[in-house]
C-alpha cells in the first residue's frame, strides 16, 4: 500500500511509519515539527519507501499519485503541548481533519482518525465504552484538546455518511514507550526521568487517581488491525488493567533502583482532569481480535532502557 501519515515525527506516528515500512508498504510522512521530533524519523531518511513532507495540515494538502490510506495522527497530545498551543490544537482537529478527509476522498483511500480517551472527559461511567458520550467541559483549559477531537470525530462520521468514505476512528488511551519526550509533562516520562536522576517521584494529591497504560507496540498492532476491517464507528484501544498513580510510582522506583522514594505535593490537577481512566475494550476484542500483550513491567523496562540511553548522551 501507499500510506500517508500525518504527525509522522510524533511518538505514535513514527512507530506507525516503522511498522508499515517493515511490512513492505510505502509511507509518506507529513509533519510540521510543532511537537514532533526529527530524531524520531531520522533512521528512515533515505529509505526508498519513505518520503517526508514538511507541511502544516491545517493548510491545503495535495499529494501526487495514488494513496491507499490516510492516517491523521497530527496533533499536540500532552497537556504541556496543547496548553501551550491551544489554537493550533483546535485548528489541527478541525482544519487538519477537513483537509485530510478531502485528500482521502479525492484518492479513494481509507481514512483513520487518531482520536483519544479525552473525548470522555472526566468520565462518570467506568470503564468507558465507545457508547458513552462523555463528560467534557468545552470551555475549560483542557477543552481545546477534548473538543478538537470530538469535533474531528463528528466530521469523520459526516464524511462517512454523506460521501461513503471508508473511515475508522481509534480512541487511544494512555500509551507509553520509546520516543516519548522526556519533557512532555506526562506521567511516564516524568517519573522515569526523575527516577533515573535519583530524585523523588512527584505525586500530586494522594496518588489514588488511576490510569491504564498500553505499550506502544500493542497500540500499533491494534491500529493496523483496525485499518484492515470495515468499522466506521470509534474503537477504544488501550490497556484495561488499571493502576493507581502511587502504585505506578512505586513500580518505577523498583525497576530503576531509585532510593529517593515518592514526594507527595498538593493536588494541582487541571479542571476536568479525570480521577479515573480505563477503557472498555470489548469491541476491540470482538472486532479486531485484539488485546494488549506486553505486561506493564516489561514495557516499562524497555522504556526505561531507552530513556537511560538518551540521558547518558
Amino acid at each position: 500500500m501507499r500510506i500517508l501519515i500525518t504527525g509522522a515525527a510524533g511518538f505514535i506516528g513514527s512507530h506507525l511509519c516503522d511498522r508499515f515500512i517493515a511490512e513492505g508498504h510505502e509511507v509518506i510522512g507529513v509533519d510540521n515539527f510543532l511537537t514532533g521530533s526529527p530524531d524520531n524519523i531520522a533512521h528512515l531518511m533515505g529509505h526508498p519507501r519513505f518520503r517526508l513532507i514538511r507541511h502544516d495540515v491545517t493548510h491545503f494538502l495535495y499529494v501526487e499519485g495514488p494513496l491507499d490510506a490516510v492516517l491523521h495522527f497530527a496533533s499536540p497530545a500532552s497537556p504541556v503541548d496543547y496548553l501551550k498551543y491551544p489554537i493550533q490544537t483546535l485548528k489541527v482537529g478541525a482544519l487538519g481533519t477537513h483537509n485530510t478527509l478531502g485528500l482521502a476522498r479525492v484518492k479513494g483511500a481509507r481514512y483513520m482518525l487518531a482520536s483519544t480517551s479525552e473525548v470522555y472527559g472526566d468520565p462518570q461511567v467506568h470503564p468507558q465504552p465507545e457508547t458513552y458520550w462523555g463528560h467534557v467541559n468545552p470551555i475549560g483549559p483542557r477543552g481545546v484538546y477534548d473538543e478538537a477531537k470530538r469535533f474531528a470525530e463528528a466530521m469523520v462520521m459526516a464524511y462517512h455518511r454523506v460521501h461513503g468514505l471508508r473511515t475508522r476512528i481509534v480512541r487511544i488511551f494512555n500509551t507509553y514507550g520509546p520516543r516519548m519526550r522526556l519533557d512532555d509533562g506526562r506521567v511516564v516520562p516524568n517519573f522515569i526521568g526523575q527516577a533515573l536522576r535519583r530524585e523523588p517521584l512527584t505525586v500530586y494529591g494522594d496518588g489514588s487517581q488511576t490510569r491504564s497504560f498500553c505499550y506502544i507496540d500493542d497500540l500499533v498492532e491494534g491500529i493496523v488491525r483496525l485499518l484492515e476491517v470495515e468499522e466506521p464507528e470509534p474503537v477504544n484501544l488501550g490497556n484495561p488493567e488499571e493502576v493507581s498513580i502511587r502504585a505506578f510510582a512505586e513500580i518505577i522506583n523498583r525497576l530503576t533502583g531509585n532510593p529517593a522514594g515518592i514526594r507527595f505535593l498538593p493536588d494541582r490537577r487541571i479542571p476536568g482532569d479525570p480521577q479515573r481512566r480505563c477503557p472498555d475494550i470489548t469491541k476491540a476484542r470482538q472486532r479486531l481480535g485484539w488485546s494488549p500483550q506486553v505486561p506493564l513491567e516489561e514495557g516499562l523496562r524497555r522504556t526505561i532502557r531507552w530513556f537511560a540511553e538518551r540521558l547518558q548522551r
